[in-house]
């Protein structure tokens, strides 16, 4: 007796996305278009503003100010401990600019100045536990989204999509008007 053979059923059209309509606009009239790549680099811009959406909701959310976050971000991205110096270098900004951020983020709670033990002369910023907490709010807004976004995809797939984007991103740190990007 033979095996029988249960055709699969027929596949799913693809759901279209706005970006496929911009393609199919723009195809008749820049006749060496290629779709893949079109598409591809819209779609990362479009993700790139759809998250930048998210993290400025989250800010707003969270009574933050976009300053105000970056320097709580670099804090704790150090430990939640770290010179005022540390900070300014991690920022990019003048020790003054800094030291103006941590008075109003002081008055705020969320930061604490004290003496460094080893050095008097030293300061050391501390995230407090209510700059910790304000700070993780804000990151997990945007953490969720991006989980909501990349939950479409399997394990494998997020990580091919991981590695596809290193590739192209190794590219663009070695090309022609490359800058350190922030962290």
């Amino acid at each position: 007796m033979e095996p029988t053979h249960t055709p699969s059923p027929p596949a799913e059209p693809a759901r279209r996305d706005w970006t496929d309509g911009h393609v199919a606009r723009w195809q008749p009239v820049l006749p060496g278009l290629d779709p893949v790549v079109e598409g591809a680099v819209t779609r990362m811009k479009k993700l790139s503003v759809h998250l930048r959406r998210v993290r400025e909701q989250s800010l707003v959310d969270f009574d933050l100010e976009r300053h105000e976050f970056d320097t709580l971000h670099k804090l704790a991205g150090r430990g939640g401990s770290a010179a005022p110096s540390e900070l300014a270098q991690d920022l990019d900004l003048a020790p003054a600019s800094v030291s103006g951020r941590l008075d109003a983020l002081e008055k705020r709670g969320f930061v604490r100045r004290t003496q460094s033990t080893s050095d008097r002369r030293r300061v050391v910023v501390e995230l407090t536990p209510a700059g910790r907490e304000t700070w993780l709010g804000a990151m997990d807004v945007l953490g969720h989204e991006e989980e909501r976004l990349l939950g479409v995809l399997d394990e494998d797939e997020r990580n091919l999509l991981n590695d596809l984007l290193r590739r192209v991103m190794l590219v663009a740190e070695e090309g022609p008007g490359h800058q350190h990007w922030p962290a």
